[in-house]
């Protein structure tokens, strides 16, 4: 009948062939022999047409960026900061939101920068109209009560009189772990005049079996006041230029 009517074309073939089936047909879908997954929904519809039925697209909240202060002796060693969060939770109605606390752990490697950042993705609020934001932890050094960080750098202000400064002087340097260094000098120390300390600063973030080094930078301190006597031994012995 088939032969006689279509000119020998079964015209049911493209709907019940599965061997006319394209390459790029996903061949797991049961409408894809109809027109129907081509188009993203049953009966040809396209996917939009969900969104224009009232059906809101999910964004996610920007992060919530959170300072994590960290002492130079934890970039030292590398530490574990445990950080207690408070974030809202959907119950499972979808609707309804809990509150609930969460501890986040942070491993600080050793050698890290201020400024480097660490993400848990999605501990933000949830509520049924977002994806949660991601929590951010931003690494902020604490002051130093002795040292100031350069870098992958620790500096030591040593304070020297200026008798030291013009006779030479000899500083003891301490270090982050503890213990003390040496740093002698025979030149005239003029402001601001620096030492390095080769290997004793802090280890540097991609390679921490290598470490940067102790600055030891120089501070004169000037006397108050000099007596009469003091000034005019003083005017003797310096040279005039």
């Amino acid at each position: 009948m088939f032969t006689e009517f279509f000119g020998g074309r079964n015209p049911f073939d493209q709907f019940f062939n599965r061997n006319g089936v394209d390459e790029d047909m996903d061949v797991d879908d049961p409408f894809a022999s109809f027109g129907m997954g081509g188009m993203g929904g049953m009966g040809g519809f396209p996917r939009s047409f969900s969104a224009r039925s009232g059906m809101v697209e999910k964004k996610q909240d920007p992060p919530v960026v959170h300072e994590l202060k960290v002492t130079l002796e934890e970039v030292f060693s590398g530490c574990t900061k445990k950080m207690k969060i408070s974030h809202k939770r959907l119950n499972p109605d979808g609707r309804t939101t809990r509150s609930e606390d969460k501890i986040l752990t942070v491993e600080i490697k050793r050698g890290w920068k201020e400024g480097t950042k660490i993400t848990f993705p999605k501990e933000g609020d949830e509520t049924p109209t977002n994806i949660p934001a991601n929590v951010v932890f931003v690494v902020k050094d604490k002051p130093h009560a002795i040292f100031r960080r350069d870098g992958s750098d620790i500096v030591y202000p040593a304070r020297i009189t200026l008798k030291e400064a013009l006779c030479g002087c000899t500083v003891n340097a301490p270090t982050l772990d503890g213990r003390t260094v040496t740093v002698t000098t025979q030149e005239v120390v003029k402001p601001g005049m620096k030492q390095r300390v080769t290997g004793e600063g802090l280890p540097l973030p991609k390679c921490p079996e290598r470490r940067g080094d102790l600055v030891v930078e120089f501070e004169v301190k000037f006397p108050d006041k000099l007596s009469q006597t003091t000034r005019d031994a003083l005017s003797k012995a310096l040279p005039a230029s």
